[in-house]
């Protein structure tokens, strides 16, 4: 018998944050927060494609949003927590987070300190936090601080840029970011042992999906050593990879991403599709949908 999509109800969200709360009529088993990166938007699409399949799928603006942060700057990882428990009271037995780039680097230190997290899905991921992209709440983005705090406040250790990097392309060209998160974890080596992201830690069930084409930063490497570190802990680790696809994989369903005038992703529609739909069978299964 085919799969009949179950019908959605969708409901906006504005305290204590913005977002989207997508379900099934009826509700489901369950939970999923779903995270977008550094563009600060709520993920709706990936949220609906999610409720498809029969979860509660959450989406929050974790910053820029009334009372937030400008940018990536010292962003409590309570937030998160706060967002896990709107998607417990739907009456979840399960929680995943689904997160991308910055919000998979946030996805990965939340399941490490929140036991509620049972599963994490993490899309072009980070081993190591970073410093702010973007300004806090004193609008400035110098000097750099931990893009994420915990415990009311304390801030997290983090990687900091290498000043000294300036990219290869000119003239307003789109920039690819790679080479200066490469050269900053080198640098400051120290540091980013320090901010490495206790994932062996943490419980949950971890799916990391990566190409080994992004241009924003070294995802796949950054996913082979999370995955390394989980396995010397005892912990077992799914990888989805593609030598092809860049920073933005897309899930079966989801419309192409639109063509930045300011970044360089890597990959091509082409290939990021194709990871997408190969990662896709594995998600609904770390997180148990379906």
């Amino acid at each position: 018998m085919a799969f009949s999509p179950p019908q959605l109800v969708e409901r906006a969200l504005t305290v204590p944050f913005e977002g989207v709360m997508v379900e099934p009529v009826g509700g489901g088993d369950v939970g999923v927060l779903v995270l977008a990166g550094s563009s600060g938007r709520i993920a709706t699409e990936r949220s609906r494609l999610l409720a498809r399949t029969g979860a509660v799928a959450l989406s929050i603006r974790w910053f820029g949003g009334p009372g937030q942060q400008e940018g990536i700057c010292e962003v409590p990882l309570e937030r998160f927590s706060t967002a896990i428990g709107l998607v417990e009271r739907r009456g979840v037995r399960r929680v995943g987070i689904v997160g991308l780039s910055k919000g998979a680097e946030a996805a990965l230190l939340v399941a490490g300190l929140d036991p509620r997290v049972d599963a994490v899905v993490a899309l072009s991921p980070s081993s190591v936090a970073w410093a702010n992209v973007g300004a806090g709440h004193d609008g400035r983005a110098l000097p750099y601080r931990s893009s994420w705090t915990w415990r009311g406040g304390e801030p997290l250790p983090f990687v900091p840029y290498d000043d000294t990097w300036t990219p290869a392309e000119r003239d307003g060209a789109p920039v690819a970011f790679r080479a200066l998160y490469e050269r900053s974890r080198q640098r400051f080596a120290r540091e980013a042992e320090a901010a490495a992201i206790p994932i062996e830690h943490a419980a949950c069930d971890l799916l990391l999906v990566a190409g080994g084409d992004d241009l924003m930063w070294p995802s796949l490497p950054f996913a082979e050593e999370l995955v390394a570190r989980r396995t010397a802990s005892g912990h077992s680790t799914r990888l989805v990879s593609s030598p092809d696809a860049g920073h933005r994989p897309r899930l079966p369903g989801e419309a192409p991403a639109p063509p930045s005038t300011a970044y360089v992703y890597g990959g091509s529609d082409e290939a990021d599709a194709a990871l997408g739909t190969a990662a896709w069978p594995h998600i609904l299964e770390t997180l148990q949908i379906m």
